[in-house]
């Protein structure tokens, strides 16, 4: 029988204006501002990778990439989606797919999904399927002062 485990994962990152871009599922997105954090404040593929850490009982992301250490200043979020897809490999976890719902009032990511879609796949080696959903108004998110995102994946070991 097949041991299997969920993992939740969440992050959220407010919008600041800078010359750099904004990067959403791995993919940069031309967009009026980016988002702040340590790394480039992917919030999709942090929370992917909180959600992959949490499966297993590896704590959050914080833990093993915290905003403290210089290593991780500026670094792109798929290297840290690629490390801990390692860690979960090293312990004999697969991941069997990932589900995630970012909530943004804009950039609208229809237009982008199926390519941030396919880049995560690929490096989790597994069907990811991202929903975008507007908060209609409501909150700091609402006002467009940032992005959340929430993910669930679900792992295996045979």
């Amino acid at each position: 029988m097949r041991n299997i485990r969920i993992g939740l994962g969440f992050d959220v990152h407010s919008f600041e204006q800078s010359g750099s871009s904004l990067v959403l599922g791995g993919i940069n997105i031309d967009y009026k501002c980016s988002l702040k954090g340590h790394s480039d404040a992917d919030v999709i593929t942090h929370a992917i990778a909180e959600a992959l850490l949490g499966s297993i009982g590896l704590g959050g992301l914080g833990e093993h990439f915290p905003d403290t250490d210089p290593r991780w200043k500026n670094v792109e979020s798929l290297k840290i989606l690629s490390l801990t897809v390692e860690k979960l490999r090293e312990l004999n976890w697969n991941t069997i797919n990932v589900d995630c719902s970012v909530v943004l009032e804009e950039p609208h990511l229809a237009t982008f999904r199926q390519q941030m879609q396919d880049r995560l796949s690929f490096i989790i080696g597994a069907p990811i399927n991202i929903k975008a959903k507007r908060p209609e108004g409501l909150g700091s998110l609402g006002r467009s002062e940032g992005i959340a995102c929430w993910a669930i994946a679900l792992v295996g070991m045979e």
